[in-house]
């Protein structure tokens, strides 16, 4: 069986101590914004859209950029992780994969206001490290990542960030 392979970004949004997650209908888990990359896309722009897309946030990205541009090379901002997630098993094997790069931003609240199409504010909750910790319903990286989004934006808005 031959498997395919996608780029996706996803970003996990923080505002106030907590990260935004919706219950995804389709995949039937709490998940962060994300999406596929389009083919004209840089991952760190789609990461932003699909957030502007899903929630109605505008937020900035809280990753790093090398400094090895030149007239030629641009850097691009950093994922904090990159996975490789399984989306499509069968019996036979994986048929399709997400090579998904995962951001970290920083909002500056919390109201939620998708685009039209997309799954509605209800669907949305703002996880606290303590709901993170004590949930059942989340994947085991989707809480650990949550957790380290907020506690990696709370010390990036109390250094040099906001």
């Amino acid at each position: 069986m031959e498997t395919t392979r996608h780029f996706t970004a996803t970003t996990y949004v923080v505002a106030d101590g907590a990260t935004a997650l919706h219950f995804h209908d389709r995949i039937g888990k709490w998940l962060p914004p994300g999406g596929h990359v389009e083919r004209d896309e840089l991952p760190h722009r789609a990461a932003l859209r699909e957030v502007r897309e899903e929630t109605g946030l505008d937020p900035t990205l809280v990753a790093e950029t090398d400094d090895l541009d030149s007239p030629t090379v641009l850097s691009l901002p950093k994922p904090q992780h990159v996975q490789l997630a399984d989306v499509n098993v069968y019996e036979e094997g994986v048929g399709h994969q997400h090579v998904d790069l995962v951001y970290y931003a920083a909002a500056g609240r919390r109201q939620i206001d998708p685009a039209a199409g997309e799954q509605p504010a209800e669907d949305w909750q703002w996880f606290e490290p303590g709901d993170l910790a004590d949930d059942g319903e989340l994947e085991s990286n989707v809480r650990q990542v949550g957790q380290r989004a907020i506690e990696t934006v709370g010390e990036w808005r109390s250094g040099s960030g906001e």
